[in-house]
Order: structure tokens, then C-alpha cells, then sequence
């Protein structure tokens, strides 16, 4: 797909893109674990975030073909690029900084490997962290950083 395709697509709202944007699980206790580490490492605060039960969520997961009632799972959006899976994942931490940058190594795994990987982890999330009985809801201090 083109960069930036789903701005050309009506059903997906207009939202800032000019940072990376990580879509994920807010129900997840997991998932939304993953990003509040995020957001204590990430310290330039460039990304920014997005439910996937959002209406922005939604319509990026309907985008790209994926399942918008089943986020097994994430999506991250960087310069108009989308990656899935563990590429996703590992865009993420690789971009949180000098040590963190290092996981860059592991994007020469076979991709085949790594979402085999990420699937086992992405299948069970709700058994390693719960499931939340209402989204992820950031605090004023980090209502910045989320596309609601």
C-alpha cells in the first residue's frame, strides 16, 4: 500500500500524523502495559497513541484489512507506513532511544519467526494480563500523546 493511503480514504477520520502513531488493545491489560512502558521510555515524546476501539482505530484497522473486533494485533503508523506484528513492535523500541535502539537487530529475523513469536504472545494477552473491563484511559498529564 501507498504512504499515507488512509488519508485518501473516506472512512477514516483525519487525525495528527505527523508523529508515529502506535494503534493498540486499550481493553488489554497487557497491551495497555506495553504502552504505558512506552511512555515512561519514550522520553522525546514522538509518538503518539490511538485505542483500536476508537473511531480512528477502527477505521485504520478496516484500512488495512484487519479484524476491527479481534486487535490480535497492533498497528503502527510512521511516515505514512503501516506495520503489523512484530515489526510494529519492534519499530516501537527500537525508536525510544540510544539502548533501546539496539532491538533493531532483531528486525533481521526472519519475519516469519518474529510473528510466529508475537502471535503466541498476541493470542494470549488476555490470559498473561487480563482483560479490562473499560479502555485505557490516559491521565491529563499524557493527554497529549493519545488520538481519542
Amino acid at each position: 500500500m501507498d504512504p499515507y493511503s488512509y488519508r485518501k480514504d473516506p472512512a477514516v477520520p483525519p487525525f495528527p500524523d505527523d508523529r508515529p502513531v502506535f494503534v493498540f488493545d486499550a481493553e488489554c491489560v497487557f497491551c495497555s502495559g506495553w504502552v504505558k512502558f512506552a511512555l515512561k521510555h519514550e522520553r522525546a515524546a514522538r509518538y503518539r497513541f490511538a485505542a483500536a476501539q476508537s473511531d480512528v482505530g477502527r477505521a485504520l484497522y478496516r484500512h488495512y484489512g484487519l479484524d476491527e473486533h479481534d486487535y490480535e494485533t497492533n498497528l503502527f503508523l510512521e511516515n505514512g507506513r503501516a506495520y503489523f506484528r512484530s515489526a510494529a513492535t519492534l519499530r516501537v523500541i527500537a525508536g525510544m532511544g540510544f539502548l533501546w535502539s539496539t532491538c533493531r537487530l532483531f528486525l533481521v529475523l526472519p519475519q516469519k519467526w518474529a510473528d510466529a513469536l508475537y502471535g503466541v504472545v498476541a493470542r494470549n494477552r488476555y490470559r498473561l494480563g487480563g482483560r479490562a473491563a473499560t479502555c485505557f484511559v490516559p491521565n491529563p498529564e499524557i493527554l497529549h500523546r493519545f488520538i481519542l
